[in-house]
């Protein structure tokens, strides 16, 4: 098929452009640089057909519909679109003439996990203002199926990781290496409440192997959710044993109380621990198994390994 990836450069896209190139398929990608952010552009991505734009800039002066216009392909997978504006504009675009349109969601579009594991069919309680634009692009995407005939497919990731792409940390932030280090040393990590709130990780390779398998299986996934996540959801709690494990350690683990954790960690990341804690995610796959035969390569363990590697390969950790 000719595809064209909008946003073919970062987390997924990085995994998704070589996968579609190694099976035959045509790609176009649109991003503002020529050349994958989390992967090597001499390995895999020879194939490339780059058109380079700011989606941004071109929306507000009207550039990016006529290009989209323009373009002849089969399919659009969207790695980066935000509000059901963008996405009103994008299928105006392509309206009567693709075969199949695959957009980029998230678990935060369901809200807290009611219900675990939670399920595509299950109802969206979004709260954040990104959860509540995805949950209507969805929603947009999905009545479009239903009552024009749109040929679409929404893929929900989880907490998108990677070899380059540190994880979700076991504190529920992304604060860099210092919680990595302090596992890794034996030093105290304050974890919220209990520690029993969850996280669920995926890694980029397999959101694009779901991508794929929906855009190769179109009579399964038109009309569909898909979530896209590991086999299982982990509390932070047992994030820190993993981490710790790896270098031979048991997390030295002090809870407090939510609100109290900003003394420790700052404003920021607490922010983000605020949203991972009220959030705590728990995804059923089964859906995605079932219909599209997605099977996830790595568990959270595996991708906590495989950023820690790089992290010390690299010497953004030293371990002392």
């Amino acid at each position: 098929m000719r595809v064209l990836v909008i946003g073919g450069t970062g987390h997924i896209g990085s995994y998704l452009v070589p996968r579609l190139l190694q099976s035959g398929h045509s790609v176009t990608v649109i991003a503002r640089h020529a050349a994958p952010q989390y992967a090597d552009a001499r390995l895999g991505w020879a194939g490339v057909r780059w058109l380079t734009a700011d989606r941004a800039a071109e929306e507000k002066d009207g550039r990016w519909v006529e290009r989209l216009r323009q373009l002849q392909v089969d399919a659009v997978i969207d790695l980066i679109c935000y509000t059901p504006e963008q996405n009103a504009a994008l299928v105006a675009a392509f309206r009567g003439r693709i075969q199949h349109l695959l957009h980029c969601g998230t678990i935060w579009a369901y809200g807290p996990a009611e219900r675990t594991p939670y399920s595509e069919e299950d109802p969206r309680r979004p709260f954040t203002e990104y959860g509540v634009r995805k949950a209507a692009i969805e929603a947009q995407l999905l009545a479009a199926c239903r009552l024009e005939g749109l040929p679409a497919t929404v893929i929900h990731p989880g907490h998108i990781s990677g070899r380059r792409w540190l994880p979700i940390d076991p504190q529920g932030s992304r604060a860099g290496v210092e919680v990595y280090r302090r596992l890794a040393t034996g030093r105290t990590v304050q974890l919220p409440d209990t520690g029993l709130s969850t996280l669920h990780h995926v890694h980029g390779d397999d959101v694009a192997q779901l991508f794929q398998r929906a855009l190769e299986r179109p009579g399964r996934a038109i009309g569909e959710s898909f979530s896209a996540v590991a086999p299982y959801a982990l509390s932070l709690r047992a994030c820190a044993r993993c981490v710790a494990n790896l270098f031979g350690k048991e997390p030295q683990l002090e809870y407090v109380p939510l609100a109290r954790l900003r003394e420790f960690v700052g404003e920021a990341s607490f922010g983000i621990i605020e949203d991972h804690v009220l959030h705590s995610p728990c995804v059923s796959i089964a859906k995605a198994r079932r219909l599209l035969g997605y099977q996830p390569r790595y568990t959270t363990e595996q991708i906590y390994a495989e950023s820690l590697e790089y992290l010390l390969e690299t010497g953004q950790l030293v371990v002392n």
